[in-house]
């Protein structure tokens, strides 16, 4: 890689952001990062990043400190002469109030754009949006990538002779995850079921109706971008195996774990709870959840969407491609 891209990694999840420079062959840029007794952020770039291509990696999951530490990376990269910076977003925050839903509420996700965009950002890469129209938000180009490829691959690759018996069916978790659970189901030729749920306020677990389409004997396979408090997935799983299932396996992208989550999954029907690592997970997350959990890194991915992006090639070549064999993932919480 030459010597004009420069990779910018943030505390949220430093972890993630290494792995993307081994994956680029590059050392990320020394970055001094203190605060004040009152909390206040104080950091520098501590190299010379002038007429660069900087690329700065880090998600805006609560606290709002992220999303002001990566606030003032931008500022800082913008004022040390930067030639283009990229903010790379694993997860974007603040992606689930993109509407105005009830009266006298924010869009906070157009709020979040206009303060990246205000920073100094020429671009934003991202994974799984929460609302894929939040691409519009940002008044800069925006790649917007899938973990789909990743979790279809490895349907391919771990469950062929299923796939070729007809056992597996994509479940959307509501109406509005159809179109993300036809993707995976197209490839593996997965018929397709709905979760009708009902959700009264943001965070409270969402009534499960009932499932439209047939899981008997199958195993059923859900696809969201995130798993929470894990309330309304584990309460759909559970349904799903009493409505015949063999298994429940759930791809998920962001991984928040907030509240009971962990608790949750550990007392549900869930079979398999696969998700990647655009956020941090606790060492004693994983020890609990144990042979319930795989994770899968999206290091490789985002390293060769950023070297597509520096290179001013194509980035749509990488769909196709097959990201297993270069993926560091873990199971059960050992790697």
């Amino acid at each position: 890689m030459d010597d004009k891209l420069s990779l910018i990694v943030g505390g949220s999840n430093s972890v993630l952001g290494n792995d993307i420079a081994k994956h680029l062959g590059i050392t990320p840029a020394k970055m001094k990062l203190r605060r004040f007794n009152d909390g206040e952020i104080n950091l520098q770039i501590l190299e010379n990043i002038r007429g660069k291509d900087v690329f700065i990696v880090q998600s805006t999951q609560p606290p709002a400190d992220n999303l002001l530490e990566l606030l003032l990376i931008i500022d800082a990269a913008k004022r040390a002469s930067a030639w283009r910076i990229t903010a790379v977003i694993p997860y974007f925050g603040y992606a689930r109030q993109e509407r105005e839903d009830r009266p006298r509420v924010p869009i906070s996700a157009k709020l979040v754009a206009n303060l990246l965009v205000a920073a100094g950002i020429n671009r934003v890469l991202t994974i799984d949006l929460h609302a894929s129209a939040i691409q519009g938000f940002f008044d800069v180009p925006t790649d917007h990538l899938t973990a789909d490829i990743i979790f279809r691959d490895l349907l391919l690759d771990e469950m062929s002779d299923r796939i070729k018996n007809k056992e597996l069916v994509m479940v959307s978790p509501d109406i509005g995850g159809v179109k993300r659970t036809e993707y995976i189901g197209d490839h593996v030729g997965a018929s397709i079921a709905v979760v009708y749920k009902k959700r009264e306020r943001p965070n409270e677990i969402a009534k499960i109706q009932n499932i439209a389409g047939d899981v008997k004997d199958k195993i059923a396979v859900i696809r969201d971008d995130i798993i929470d408090t894990g309330g309304t997935l584990c309460s759909a799983c559970d349904l799903i195996i009493d409505e015949g299932a063999k298994d429940v396996i759930a791809l998920i992208t962001h991984p928040l774990l907030s509240g009971a989550a962990v608790e949750n999954v550990v007392n549900s029907k869930i079979g398999t709870l696969v998700i990647t690592d655009t956020l941090p997970i606790k060492e004693n997350v994983k020890q609990i959840l144990g042979s319930k959990l795989r994770i899968f890194s999206v290091a490789p991915f985002l390293a060769a969407t950023i070297e597509s992006i520096h290179m001013e090639q194509s980035i749509s070549v990488l769909f196709n491609k097959n990201f297993l064999k270069e993926i560091k993932y873990e199971i059960g919480g050992e790697k």
